[in-house]
């Protein structure tokens, strides 16, 4: 039988929405001259969203529900406006809010001087979406020259998994990746409409399989204190305590 209502239409929108997106849109690589798909493939908004291709594909037909989280994650991937978002929330019978936008992250000038002041600690500062907002040189000396990135990868996040040398740091690689995971994810709950996370989200995802794989598994966190294994090239094994 041919679905039909609300469903249907929620399917066509998405198909439609898919069509008029290129790569270039989302961030993905430049497609090659082969490519014979007008838009984004459903492979390609399955990664991005974090959902697999066979729940797309049935969402897309009108098969399946859709709830609010997976909505607000083909929001993302989709670049859907706040009237679109309504009204794919409106199609799928599930609540919208319309985001309230936060405020950008200033770094007080006090921080800065602790940060100063801390010369023989690795110390650096943080924003909500673990962007690197600020260093001082002993934490340079032992994760990476931030100063070398452009600001919009200068993440811990996009570092874990982009930066060999930064991977290779961490002794306990997998802990770290998947904490820093799940405090993105519950970042990502408090701020869902967010431009910069939905890039990142999205392109750690197309990149980068276990991220794919541990943000679809929907684990949270929030950053706290641990004990930290490092293996540097230069000074051998490290182990320090981190509080964040």
């Amino acid at each position: 039988m041919e679905p039909t209502g609300q469903p249907k239409e929620l399917g066509d929108f998405l198909k439609a929405r898919r069509a008029q997106l290129s790569p270039q849109d989302v961030g993905l690589p430049d497609p090659d001259a082969r490519r014979r798909v007008a838009g984004l493939r459903r492979e390609e908004v399955a990664q991005l969203a974090a959902i697999s291709v066979d729940y797309l594909t049935r969402l897309e037909q009108g098969r399946v529900p859709a709830s609010s989280s997976v909505l607000a994650t083909l929001g993302r991937a989709l670049r859907l406006s706040d009237d679109q978002q309504s009204y794919v929330h409106e199609l799928a019978g599930k609540p919208f809010r319309r985001p309230r936008r936060r405020a950008g992250e200033n770094l007080r000038p006090a921080m800065k001087r602790l940060l100063d002041r801390l010369a023989e600690t690795p110390a650096m500062v943080l924003g909500r979406r673990l962007d690197v907002l600020a260093w001082n040189a002993s934490a340079a000396a032992l994760f990476t020259d931030f100063a070398g990135y452009p600001a919009h990868r200068r993440n811990y996040v996009y570092l874990l998994f982009a930066d060999a040398a930064v991977r290779a740091l961490h002794v306990d690689w997998e802990e770290a990746a998947r904490t820093a995971v799940a405090a993105l994810h519950l970042e990502a709950a408090r701020d869902p409409d967010a431009p910069e996370l939905a890039d990142l989200v999205g392109e750690l995802a197309v990149h980068h399989p276990e991220f794919r794989a541990w943000w679809a598994a929907h684990h949270v966190t929030s950053a706290g204190y641990g004990v930290k294994r490092y293996r540097h090239p230069v000074v051998g094994d490290l182990t320090l305590d981190c509080d964040l």
